[in-house]
């Protein structure tokens, strides 16, 4: 119990490392938002007009790109454009690179509170 007890009051306390992880979280979270928005813009303007696609406003388009970013796979259809497919494939990278680095800032952390 001493251990849980232990990383729960690292993590209640607010030194230079808690504001070093807090400004990481902050910035991929809000550049992630902006990515988000960007590729909506792209996927409504790209596949507004496709025939067959599930995407014919901005609303479902920034659906799209947000469910794609917040899941593996979905209901969704794909993108029916190439450059629509592409913007696709590039939120699924953006998602794993993202998952992957704040996983990384959360472990340098920890790692880092052991050492102190």
């Amino acid at each position: 119990m001493s251990a849980i007890g232990e990383e729960l009051g690292r993590l209640l306390t607010y030194e230079e490392r808690h504001r070093r992880l807090l400004a990481r979280l902050a910035l991929i979270v809000i550049a992630t938002a902006v990515v988000d928005l960007l590729a909506a813009v792209a996927m409504y303007l790209l596949e507004r007009h496709a025939s067959g696609t599930e995407i014919k406003t901005f609303g479902q388009a920034a659906f799209f790109t947000t469910v794609q970013l917040l899941t593996v796979s979905s209901q969704i259809k794909n993108p029916l454009t190439v450059p629509g497919r592409v913007i696709d494939i590039a939120l699924e990278l953006w998602a794993v690179t993202v998952v992957a680095g704040s996983a990384g800032a959360i472990a340098t952390f920890f790692q880092s509170s052991d050492s102190t």
